[in-house]
């Protein structure tokens, strides 16, 4: 177990144990090694770091936003001096290829540390409003203990991404990362310590389906951040209703990504291939289905067939390797599942569709796959397959593209590849989306917000939007003379 560590939960700043919880093993995707064996968290670990949480959340909050930035920024440091260490381990948790983790995921979080630790001086300012001879003002106040609970495709980016802004905002937070990625976010909580941070703000605890709703359902729990799917989503939404808790959904998507016949073809490709196959598909932005306008429909495929072929597959601790496995055995499967369901309702599978055959069987790896002549009723193209299945339908014009771009209940994401700057932008108007790029894809840096509209959820993560999502406004009204009644 060579990724095993010293206990299954962070809590008040030392790892913890509880082996009366459920055991699970942490399986390395790529050839189904056990690589670690931890404890789900039980009842008793599950109160004990929400306390942890409440009691140091009193007095982070009665520091500076200055003095908290301050410790994200030596946090942020620390990450990037052990970005290769950080990024092997994200390799081993996820199987994603480590040329992709050492530029993507510990790097990412660490950018999340440094830009909310950098604006903290400022972002939590409020307004002095006049009213005459009174005068009022308005402040940005913490929410108190948050839940962040996280998906399995980018897990020390999302434990980083919920936890800076919670964190700079005055709040603590108990991190629960998904039952398939255990691992990163425990690093995540040493680091934070060794940064300076105070014991219990940040603490991390394992669990499965069950535990997600203990922590949204307990009372001390003020704020509930979830990534996951549409049907997870609509659970913990509806139970932190029941106790009217703040909640920021990032669910899945559809998403509609448009190549006008005046793009840049070897552009739009490699816009298309890395929003179908960058971390082996499993991207909740991911701009699956790619309307190709007619003139440029046989041009695209052709070379979309040649550069989709020449992707290597393989071992993910190779730095050559360009795409590794998913995440596991039964999402494979599910992916499979899908590709046949693809080719029965008649969509044309233009390459791959398969398990490769120049890797472990013991791996969960599936052939990067497009398929053509693909339908807006089809399965492939209604449902997301969160793996790396491209679907590509063409069109005729900007009306009708538009129209069938919307027709869908997801709205997290959209791009369009286009030479003419006007219509690039009537198409940021009206697509239906959380985040729309224009002649690229699937980029996101800490300074934009990220979030979904219609069913891909609600509220933004990243960005200065986040601290709205973090923090609430009080309005303190200061009068200068008497109060007077008329009785």
């Amino acid at each position: 177990m060579r990724a095993q560590p010293k206990a299954s939960h962070f809590i008040d700043g030392e790892y913890v144990e509880d082996t009366a919880g459920t055991p699970f093993d942490s399986v390395y995707p790529a050839t189904g090694e056990v690589i670690a064996r931890l404890h789900a968290a039980t009842p008793a670990i599950i109160e004990r770091a929400i306390a942890s949480a409440k009691r140091a959340q009193v007095e982070w909050a009665a520091m500076s936003p200055t003095a908290r930035g301050r410790i994200l920024k030596r946090a942020a440091q620390i990450m990037r001096e052990r970005n290769r260490e950080l990024s092997e381990l994200e390799t081993l948790d996820t199987g994603k290829p480590i040329q992709e983790t050492i530029v993507a995921d510990p790097t990412s979080g660490a950018d999340a540390f440094e830009y909310f630790g950098g604006v903290a001086a400022s972002a939590l300012n409020g307004e002095h409003i006049p009213l005459g001879g009174d005068w009022a003002y308005t402040k940005r106040i913490p929410l108190g203990v948050c839940v962040g609970i996280g998906a399995w495709n980018y897990p020390q980016q999302i434990a980083c991404w919920k936890g800076a802004p919670a964190l700079i905002c005055g709040n603590a937070m108990v991190f629960k990362p998904s039952e398939n990625t255990p691992l990163g976010a425990l690093k995540i909580a040493e680091i934070l310590i060794e940064a300076g941070l105070p014991k219990g703000l940040y603490n991390v605890i394992q669990g499965d389906r069950s535990t997600g709703p203990q922590l949204v359902n307990h009372p001390d729990v003020n704020k509930v951040s979830l990534t996951g799917s549409v049907p997870t989503g609509r659970k913990v939404a509806e139970a932190a209703a029941g106790h009217l808790k703040h909640v920021t959904m990032e669910l899945g998507g559809k998403s509609p990504m448009i190549v006008f016949d005046d793009a840049d073809v070897e552009s739009a490709i490699s816009g298309a291939m890395l929003g179908n196959f960058y971390s082996t598909g499993q991207v909740c932005s991911n701009g699956t289905r790619v309307f190709v306008q007619k003139g440029i429909k046989d041009k695209f495929l052709t070379r979309l067939k040649a550069r989709t072929e020449a992707i290597l597959i393989g071992d993910p601790e190779d730095e050559a390797t360009q795409m590794g496995p998913v995440i596991n055995r039964a999402q494979q499967e599910k992916i499979l599942a899908y590709i046949e369901k693809g080719k029965a309702e008649g969509a044309t599978l233009v390459t791959g569709g398969s398990i490769p055959n120049s890797v472990s069987a013991e791996g969960c790896y599936v052939q990067p796959t497009v398929f053509a002549d693909v339908t807006d009723d089809m399965t492939i193209a209604r449902e997301e397959i969160f793996g790396p299945v491209m679907c590509v339908l063409d069109f005729a014009n900007e009306a009708e593209v538009v129209e069938r771009a919307n027709a869908s209940e997801f709205g997290l994401a959209g791009g369009v590849f286009t030479a003419d700057l006007a219509r690039a932008h009537r198409m940021a108007d009206q697509i239906e989306a959380g985040t729309f790029w224009i002649n690229t894809y699937n980029l996101c840096p800490v300074e934009i917000p990220f979030g979904g509209v219609k069913q891909s959820g609600f509220g933004r993560e990243n960005s200065l939007a986040a601290i709205e999502h973090y923090s609430e406004l009080k309005t303190v009204y200061v009068a200068m003379g008497k109060c007077e009644a008329p009785y």
